[in-house]
């Protein structure tokens, strides 16, 4: 859970015993080090002893492999040892025998109290089957997940068994902590109720066992699908297995221990922008003769991949992070890749002279010519999935203010318009090389019929979220059109919308494309969506609920273009959705959305509905607005508000 073992493992007066001073040999960590333990204390010498030294072994394999991958100290996990070891000099099979020594002794003790015996091999078996499971190794084998699921199958006994114990609070003292290497003042106990402990180390047990899923995932796409369906987990995963899912993923130089980076890169490259490309032909590397064009065009993407590697592979670190610091970091790592896209333009450029690249010109007659820039409008593509991937976590960590919802929304909907149109336009370019291409090998039209299909459902997927974020939209403004979500500006005394619009864009306003529209443009497309409200001139209240039911009508229409294409995603065959490995996460996260669309629909139905009376009266006398609680919604990223009449 990351408190500090200051507050929690070191103010055991057993551990401290075991690891205070440092024993030199295995058998010198006992809790007696003045003499020899006699007969009669095999409780405490053979079975207390192995727990604790498998205790202690199990947070060393923990504590060594967050400190190797991306965290960040006090806000995940403290990795402070104050100065003390955790039998990291002692071989694991040694630790591993003497809890098999400890379970052969329970078993054979002839102990009067069957169930009292069953709860303690029960323990040690789960204490060796955690520490199993959490030893550093170089394998990556789907199979090590089968440790976790013995951890699984150990804890509802350990549960049922709870009550044969006895809390022993004297085993703990905050006095120990003067002893270790700190300049912190002692601090209290860290006391987790057996409930929670519970719950947090079988969710624990879940999420490790189903990281290991991951491998079976190829390609970036499937790994960017499955590290953002598991990280939508409530709760989150812990620091722990979304450190070891980092392990996999980076292993050893390499992509799931079978890819290079330089792979994942230009496999990426063939299925989103250059399907059966000569710019990604992996025999390109083979030639030697520099002036052969190949040999030039190798060079250029080598570079090309040296430029992107440290974006790329940062943006799988990124979403690796908790929820805050994901949502953080991804506001950087935009910036870094509106570089990236700007530097593969300079590519671009001067790999059209090696590849004979011919341009698309709009007419016969236009001057105009269009290039298809692959390598700028891949990075300009994850460029904007950033950016939309930054609003939408702005909804789940409540960001934005109630009345702030349907501008953001709007904006949402505008970058997911603008990928839209990118994506047509890479749609383009592909449909037009496989037209030449017309001696393609069977590989080659597998590699055109992955991309297409990669494009058709990012497109079908983005015109969803399109469709609900305008919805929703249009849904908000016609609330704040009505004072139904009041703009508190009375309690914001130094804030002005211009300003607070500048805040929320802050992310954006240093990325060159796509512009970040002015805040009149902005206002005007929010507020004034379905009217044409005379400024300056009063308006009766009975125009004003006209204007509303206008906005409700294109709310009603986009949410139900939404509730159809949310639907035909639903229905994705999991090759097409790039979902291998997580096809069970990512079907009840678009499950949640479509549930949430629905709630949508029904909640414009109600509305229209009695806006149909109104008549003159004013909709503060005839609407109650309720805004869903954090994290109750169907999914977090859509924030349904709940309207009803009074």
């Amino acid at each position: 859970m990351g408190h500090p073992l200051s507050q929690s493992l070191f103010t055991s007066l057993y551990l401290d015993r075991l690891l205070w001073p440092e024993p030199k040999t295995l058998e010198r960590a006992r809790f007696n080090r003045e003499r020899e333990p006699g007969p009669g204390n095999e409780m405490l010498h053979v079975v207390l002893r192995a727990y604790c030294l498998g205790l202690i072994k199990t947070c060393d394999y923990v504590h060594r492999k967050i400190s190797t991958e991306h965290y960040y100290e006090e806000e995940d996990f403290v990795a402070n040892l104050y100065h003390r070891k955790l039998l990291t000099d002692f071989d694991v099979t040694d630790i591993e025998k003497r809890l098999k020594d400890a379970i052969l002794y329970l078993n054979d003790a002839g102990i009067p109290n069957v169930s009292l015996r069953d709860a303690l091999v029960n323990r040690l078996e789960l204490r060796l089957a955690l520490l199993t499971a959490v030893q550093i190794d170089d394998i990556l084998d789907s199979q090590r997940s089968s440790s976790w699921e013995r951890c699984l199958e150990l804890l509802p006994t350990t549960s049922r068994t709870i009550t044969l114990g006895t809390p022993v609070v004297q085993s703990f003292s905050i006095k120990i902590q003067r002893r270790l290497a700190s300049s912190v003042p002692p601090r209290p106990i860290v006391n987790i109720s057996y409930s929670d402990a519970f719950v947090q180390l079988t969710n624990l047990c879940h999420n490790a066992s189903d990281a290991y899923r991951i491998l079976d995932c190829r390609g970036a796409s499937q790994l960017i699908t499955f590290i953002i369906a598991y990280q939508t987990r409530t709760p989150q995963p812990s620091v722990y297995t979304r450190c070891l899912m980092q392990s996999m993923v980076f292993s050893e130089m390499r992509v799931l221990g079978t890819m290079s980076f330089r792979q994942l890169i230009f496999d990426d490259l063939e299925e989103i922008v250059l399907p059966a490309d000569l710019l990604v032909d992996p025999t390109n590397g083979e030639i030697e003769a520099p002036q052969d064009s190949r040999f030039q065009m190798a060079k250029r993407m080598d570079d090309f991949v040296t430029r992107a590697a440290d974006p790329f592979l940062e943006l799988f670190r990124t979403l690796c992070m908790n929820r805050p610091r994901m949502r953080r970091m991804l506001c950087h790592l935009a910036l870094d890749w509106d570089s990236v896209q700007f530097d593969a333009e300079a590519f671009d450029t001067e790999l059209r002279t090696y590849s004979k690249e011919q341009p698309i010109k709009e007419s016969n007659d236009s001057s105009e010519e269009l290039w298809a820039f692959p390598l700028s409008s891949w990075a300009y593509y994850h460029k904007l999935r950033q950016m939309e991937w930054i609003l939408q976590m702005g909804f789940e960590l409540d960001v934005y203010m109630s009345d702030e919802l349907g501008g953001m929304y709007w904006y949402l909907q505008h970058l997911t318009s603008t990928r839209i149109q990118h994506l047509g336009r890479i749609r383009t370019f592909t449909s037009r090389r496989l037209a030449r291409n017309l001696r393609s090998t069977p590989e080659q039209k597998i590699t055109f019929r992955r991309s297409f299909s990669f494009l058709d459902f990012t497109m079908l997927e983005a015109a969803a979220t399109v469709s609900f974020a305008e919805g929703l939209s249009c849904l908000f403004s016609f609330l704040s059109h009505l004072g139904l979500i009041p703009a508190p500006y009375h309690d914001r005394p130094y804030s002005t919308p211009e300003l607070r619009y500048n805040l929320r864009m802050r992310p954006f306003l240093a990325i060159s494309l796509p512009e970040v529209p002015s805040y009149p443009e902005f206002a005007s497309l929010v507020s004034l969506r379905a009217s044409n409200k005379m400024q300056g001139i009063p308006i009766t209240q009975g125009e004003i609920n006209k204007q509303a039911s206008q906005m409700l009508e294109l709310a009603d229409q986009a949410l139900k273009a939404a509730r159809k294409e949310w639907e035909a995603v639903s229905k994705v065959k999991a090759e097409a959705a790039r979902c291998a490995g997580c096809e069970d996460w990512w079907r009840l996260g678009v499950k949640n959305v479509l549930r949430a669309c629905i709630t949508a629909s029904i909640t414009v139905s109600t509305s229209k509905k009695v806006m149909a009376t109104a008549g003159s009266k004013s909709a503060k006398d005839i609407l109650k607005v309720e805004m869903a609680e954090s994290g109750k919604g169907y999914h977090p990223w859509w924030v349904v508000p709940k309207i009803s009449a009074k």
